[in-house]
């Protein structure tokens, strides 16, 4: 197994650019790094799960993940419906292929570790679970997650034996490739917010296999603390898709170790992008237009940005 630190070290470029940049367009270098390998990428996932707090933005497509990267971000997920959107599908309605295939892009194009939100695994059953996660994980990501959401929203969740069943199996097929395996549990974001049984399914995803737990939807100090003591020493990501109130030195305080944002960043995108159209479209004013990046930034940001890269 290869040296974690020193592989830091080698490519501290990457890693060790503070998370936040100085300016929006941070200086690059231009001298080709050393690219890392998917193994290398799968160690220093594991390396930001054993302490402290890091954030995982998400982008939906190889400009935003590269930038994402150039801003010093440790780790990188994509996003189901970030990716489905910018495709003109409504979240999960693309196909398994459709996600691999976009999973294998961004990881190919990111130096840094690639969680890749595989939804509920494309499968209802444990064993159709272990085939298309070793087909996930042959993308190249350094880690996946596999949710309790069935898709009938008058019944969200799968049943609690078939739910951490599906989770053993996808511990089972991920074997000694050292991908990293978060359980999350829907109940919060799919009308069933009761913290009790989401801690049970979590605890009980502990003892499948699960090296990460996530339930989305938890917000409050007493929901996060709870759900981070209930799964100690494992660790807990926090999903922040609108504001909570809460910096990440707050979260961090809590105990969570990893912090994602889901879709939000392309919907801030597309946010931006429906009110210029519309006021072009209602009031023919192109005043939105006014303070926004400029194309030559963003031609400079990226010329430089290839340029550091390996030659193929």
């Amino acid at each position: 197994m290869k040296d974690v630190d020193a592989y830091h070290r080698r490519n501290a470029i990457v890693f060790a650019r503070p998370i936040v940049a100085p300016s929006a367009f941070p200086k690059r270098r231009t001298e080709a790094m050393t690219t890392p390998s998917p193994a290398d990428k799968r160690l220093a996932f594991h390396a930001l799960h054993r302490s402290g707090c890091f954030v995982i933005p998400n982008p939906w497509n190889v400009g935003t993940a590269r930038y994402l990267q150039g801003l010093g971000f440790k780790a990188l997920a994509t996003t189901s419906s970030g990716y489905a959107h910018s495709l003109g599908f409504a979240d999960g309605e693309l196909t398994r292929d459709q996600v691999l295939a976009h999973y294998r892009e961004i990881a190919e194009a990111a130096d840094v570790p690639v969680n890749a939100d595989f939804e509920n695994g494309f499968a209802d059953d444990p064993a159709e679970i272990a085939a298309n996660v070793k087909l996930c994980a042959a993308t190249g990501v350094a880690g996946l997650s596999i949710e309790d959401f069935n898709g009938n929203e008058a019944d969200p969740l799968y049943p609690f034996d078939l739910a951490v069943a599906r989770v053993r199996a996808a511990r089972e097929a991920i074997g000694d490739t050292n991908v990293v395996l978060t359980a999350r549990t829907e109940g919060f974001i799919h009308g069933r917010p009761d913290l009790d049984e989401t801690v049970r399914r979590l605890k009980a995803f502990v003892d499948a296999g699960a090296d990460c737990l996530y339930a989305p939807g938890i917000k409050t100090r007493d929901e996060i603390e709870t759900v981070v003591k209930a799964v100690a020493p494992k660790p807990v990501n926090l999903l922040v898709g609108r504001p909570l109130g809460f910096t990440v030195t707050d979260v961090a305080a809590m105990g969570v170790r990893r912090i994602s944002v889901g879709g939000t960043l392309a919907r801030v995108a597309m946010d931006a992008f429906l009110k210029s159209a519309r006021d072009i479209a209602e009031q023919g004013s192109f005043e939105s237009f006014a303070g926004v990046v400029g194309n030559p930034d963003l031609d400079t940001f990226f010329h430089e940005d290839r340029a550091r890269r390996p030659k193929p």
